[in-house]
């Protein structure tokens, strides 16, 4: 394929081997995004919310579009800034839906349409597959002054089947995939800013040019098969960097304030302390430098959870739900195989992981005169600090004194609490520790009264973290009536 305008060469199967391997760890955060909320726990095509479905980066048609109020485009513009004879790797990516039909086998050889097919270990239901699809252009800088490159694609439509038997060998059914025509455009363009800085601002278009039109009474279901699902951008210079939209540098924030990010937001996806030569441009809002949890045990596709509670709710499904996933989508039943194979030790790391200090306490200082090795506590350690003593510490609230055991009436703060500690308003509860934090703030840990889970949640050391201001001392007898009940 080659530039219409310019008759520079810009498509490409794939960047030369420096580009890729910089590429690739951004590609590993480009997963996550491609696949955020691509099928919902439990896993199955018939749960109410894996109804309705993909919900980011969606880009469809634009007569459709003009109807129902979605986006055909996504536009990018960040600062850039070029050495002399780079080139730029731009690099769109995105799901197609892939539609398919459940079919049974009839004696005389023919198929009839089913709600469902139970084979084996999978039971098979309608679903809408998400196949992945690339485009890649490499387009040399010094082409993208006025309206620059512009690279349009088409998908053309595809069928196939998949024929099915059962455990004795006969014909059990089949599966019919379809793929309707995809057709857009990548629109990329540069223009140099005044200044001695010789930065450019690059503009970068994905656009979905299908010339589907929705007939009477159409659905979203009915154009998502001709939308660009969960599309994203990565864009990598051969030479050049590129300057933060989150966190610009001061002389560049006016210019920074004024890009048109429509439906997309470019941050910097190179890993943290090396050069910033890699953009991802994300229909989720990300920080620079995004990075997957290490914990983290595989991708789960589940935009509403945390790994832990999916593991332990995924591992608890009946074995007819388990086999109703693995029928849904093989992403959904490589889910259920990886939560029934998780180790204890596995599942204990997702319970929850500390960062923030790792920076401060660091290696293992050298010795000194003060004793300090290699067997030295971090500079500060709340297990080894002899000052503190959550079980037995107490605070002066309202001219009270208030530890572990005082009973309390809760008023969470609207400005910063947690949205669930809402419902709490007004309920009475009993403090379990006072923990003091690194930064000198103390929070209350505390047991709401009439929680049946409260025993529970007391040996497992689980509690509900509330702050002084927060909370209002009670004397013996107090918290009767509604507001005192508890949950």
């Amino acid at each position: 394929m080659t530039d219409t305008a310019t008759g520079a060469p810009i498509a490409v199967a794939a960047f030369a081997p420096g580009l890729e391997e910089r590429l690739g760890p951004a590609r590993r955060i480009a997963d996550a995004v491609l696949f955020e909320g691509y099928v919902l726990y439990p896993y199955r095509a018939s749960a109410a919310k894996n109804r309705l479905r993909w919900q980011f980066g969606v880009l469809v048609p634009p007569g459709y579009a003009a109807v129902s109020g979605e986006s055909a485009h996504q536009r990018t513009e960040c600062l850039f800034e070029p050495r002399a004879g780079d080139r730029l790797a731009v690099e769109l990516r995105f799901l197609r839906a892939r539609r398919r039909t459940v079919q049974r086998a009839l004696p005389d050889g023919e198929f009839e349409t089913v709600p469902e097919l139970e084979l084996g270990e999978r039971v098979l239901l309608p679903w809408d597959e998400g196949v992945e699809e690339t485009v890649r252009l490499l387009v040399p800088v010094d082409r993208l002054g006025g309206d620059g490159v512009v690279h349009p694609f088409r998908l053309p439509a595809l069928r196939d089947e998949e024929r099915l038997t059962g455990d004795d060998g006969t014909a059990a059914g089949r599966l019919l995939r379809e793929s309707a025509e995809v057709s857009g455009a990548v629109r990329v363009s540069a223009r140099p800013l005044p200044g001695p800085y010789g930065t450019l601002l690059l503009t970068a278009l994905a656009e979905n040019t299908g010339g589907w039109l929705p007939g009477e009474g159409a659905r979203r279901a009915d154009a998502l098969p001709y939308a660009l699902v969960s599309a994203h951008l990565l864009i990598a210079p051969e030479r050049g960097t590129f300057l933060s939209v989150t966190d610009p540098p001061r002389w560049a924030a006016p210019v920074v304030a004024g890009c048109r990010n429509e439906h997309t937001w470019p941050v910097l996806a190179n890993p943290p302390g090396t050069r910033d030569d890699v953009l991802l441009s994300s229909p989720i809002i990300l920080e620079d430098h995004p990075r997957i949890a290490p914990e983290s045990p595989g991708p789960l596709y589940d935009a509403t959870e945390i790994d832990e509670i999916l593991a332990l709710r995924t591992a608890a499904l009946t074995e007819r739900e388990k086999r109703e996933a693995r029928g849904t989508d093989e992403r959904a039943g490589a889910v259920i195989d990886l939560a029934e194979s998780l180790p204890p030790e596995v599942l204990e790391r997702l319970h929850g992981a500390v960062r923030a200090l790792r920076e401060v306490t660091g290696p293992p200082a050298a010795p000194s005169a003060a004793g300090s090795g290699a067997g030295a506590q971090p500079w500060w350690d709340p297990g080894a600090d002899r000052d503190v003593d959550p079980e037995r510490d107490r605070i002066l609230i309202d001219g009270r004194h208030v530890g572990a055991g005082s009973r309390v009436r809760l008023g969470p703060g609207r400005r910063r609490t947690d949205a669930q500690d809402l419902f709490l308003h007004g309920c009475t509860a009993v403090v379990e520790a006072v923990l003091h934090d690194v930064d000198g703030s103390v929070h209350l840990a505390v047991t709401v009264d009439g929680d049946p889970g409260a025993d529970l949640w007391r040996a497992q050391g689980r509690f509900r973290y509330f702050q002084p201001d927060e909370i209002t001392p009670l004397n013996d007898g107090d918290g009767d009536g509604p507001a005192g009940e508890g949950v």
